[in-house]
């Protein structure tokens, strides 16, 4: 490819779900030798914590898992992200609609899919969102986000033909 294969994982405020699924898929795709190759990035429907860093139980259920998403800082979704990225994955159902809402004349929706698709146990196709439970709700975020991802980069790597290192 000529460019890197753009991918955005998209959560409600880009605090919890979404900078994991980013993080994971980081350390996966840099592990496969993929580095360049894939560009990745998250950012919320909401604008609630644009700036901030990722929730602390996030960031501690991350790094238990050797996944250091410290660094990263919540950015709002914008209707430019629809053209600037080839796979933009929502976290769940109420995020892929209002995505979609803004593909005001629908040129994009091919772009736009559930991240969970990619999931081999999809279950209801959501990530639930941990924010409000206990640490039991991250780790299980976690899990999900780990096999999703794994999935994700080998359906990536078949569909672009992408050979790593």
């Amino acid at each position: 490819m000529s460019r890197p294969v753009r991918v955005l994982f998209v959560c409600l405020g880009n605090i919890c779900r979404s900078p994991l699924a980013e993080g994971v898929f980081r350390d996966k795709v840099r592990a496969a030798g993929l580095d360049g190759i894939i560009d990745i990035d998250s950012a919320g429907t909401g604008a609630w914590h644009v700036g901030n860093p990722p929730d602390r139980r996030m960031m501690a259920t991350a790094k238990r898992q050797g996944v250091d998403i410290s660094a990263l800082r919540a950015r709002q979704f914008v209707d430019t992200d629809l053209a600037d990225f080839d796979h933009i994955l929502a976290m769940d159902k109420s995020n892929l609609h209002d995505i979609l809402f803004l593909d005001a004349g629908d040129d994009f929706g091919h772009r736009v899919t559930l991240f969970r698709q990619w999931d081999p146990e999809p279950g209801d196709y959501e990530v639930p969102d941990p924010y409000y439970g206990g640490d039991a709700g991250f780790e299980h975020v976690y899990e999900i986000v780990d096999r999703t991802a794994e999935a994700l980069l080998k359906g990536l790597a078949a569909h672009y033909e992408l050979a790593g290192d």
